[in-house]
């Protein structure tokens, strides 16, 4: 895709704040934000240098020559650009296929393509779709294949996205109990830690939130402080989850997208869950496609302490057959889910849930 077109971005809430942290961070010029809800929303400083319009209020002219970059992911994508080139716009493309185009220099890994499945990708493949749990997963799973091998979006009405419950399903939330020890793998500013608090009403055992960029882990203890100040049973690390310990190059100060990287000018040190000596009930993973990576360090905590694991899946191709192959090898009477929680083939998550949580050895 051919980077230099004057480009606009379609959306102004949180995907189109990313978005736009990614293009300053590329040093990508946009010429306005387009979002139907545009006279509502008060203009906050993410857009304060550039016109904030609703579709109808685009010139004709502007909707010929400007890229539309669809920074939304909570609707079907089909049915926005669909909408968008009926009323004059020209060339309306996903964001994430957008950033493609700046891989080399920033990490941000949502919108890859799958090459053509292998003739082992597929065998891999059949076999995962064949041990989900259930229909939901296989078509979840399907749908995810869908849109990053062939852009197409398919759509199963049995089978609805979870757009509100990443990481918390009701199969998840309805075998809390009330000692949980929770590891928030990639915390970010801490506000899926928040929503486990609010899940278990507070009544947990302890929780550990590790994120190892440095504005996101300040951001992360004073959120932890506001929000439950002096609770001894909340801590922090600023390890970087991976299957061996080393310094790594880091590429930090990108929000949700800091991660290792060869394109880092920083290090971190990295940590296997097992060097911890925990023993978590419930691991949540959300790193920038250093998920199986981390799943690999964790390997005998696992076994061990057969912990509810929910491992985001969809920044590189592992979460087509290799991660959701590994867990499923090393974790014995689990059940394995599939997840997507929004459209353009991310927001994937797999759950792996012990059987003895539904009262099965």
């Amino acid at each position: 895709m051919i980077d230099d077109a004057p480009l606009a971005l379609y959306g102004a809430g949180n995907m189109g704040r990313l978005a736009c942290e990614v293009l300053g961070n590329v040093g990508r010029h946009f010429e306005m934000v387009i979002d139907l809800n545009a006279r509502k929303l008060a203009p906050p400083p993410t857009w304060c240098s550039v016109p904030l319009l609703r579709p109808d209020e685009v010139p004709h002219r502007a909707k010929s020559r400007l890229r539309l970059a669809i920074s939304l992911v909570s609707s079907p994508y089909v049915a926005i650009e669909q909408s968008l080139l009926a009323q004059g716009f020209r060339d309306v493309v996903p964001f994430y296929d957008l950033v493609e185009s700046f891989r080399p220099t920033h990490p941000l890994g949502n919108g890859w393509f799958s090459p053509p499945l292998t003739p082992e990708d597929l065998d891999h493949t059949a076999g995962i779709l064949d041990s989900w749990h259930d229909h939901i997963s296989r078509a979840h799973h399907l749908q995810f294949l869908a849109w990053r091998r062939l852009r197409e979006e398919w759509i199963f009405e049995p089978a609805p996205l979870y757009h509100d419950t990443r990481f918390f399903i009701p199969e998840v939330t309805d075998v809390l109990t009330d000692n949980e020890f929770f590891v928030d793998g990639g915390a970010h500013h801490g506000h899926v830690t928040q929503e486990f608090v609010r899940q278990t009403n507070g009544a947990f055992d302890r929780i550990l939130a590790i994120e190892p960029d440095p504005s996101n882990l300040a951001h992360l203890r004073s959120n932890l402080q506001s929000w439950m100040p002096d609770d001894g049973r909340i801590y922090c690390s600023d390890y970087a989850l991976a299957d061996i310990e080393a310094d790594l190059p880091f590429r930090a100060g990108l929000g949700y997208a800091s991660q290792l990287s060869e394109t880092g000018t920083t290090r971190v040190s990295t940590c296997p869950l097992d060097r911890m000596g925990l023993s978590p009930t419930f691991l949540k993973l959300h790193l920038e496609g250093g998920e199986l990576a981390a799943l690999k360090g964790a390997r005998k905590t696992l076994l061990l302490s057969r912990p509810i694991v929910a491992a985001t899946v969809y920044h590189n191709s592992d979460g087509i057959w290799r991660s959701p192959l590994w867990l499923m090898d090393a974790l014995r009477d689990y059940r394995f889910l599939f997840r997507l929680h929004s459209w353009c083939g991310t927001g994937a998550v797999i759950y792996a849930i012990p059987n003895e949580r539904f009262g099965k050895a």
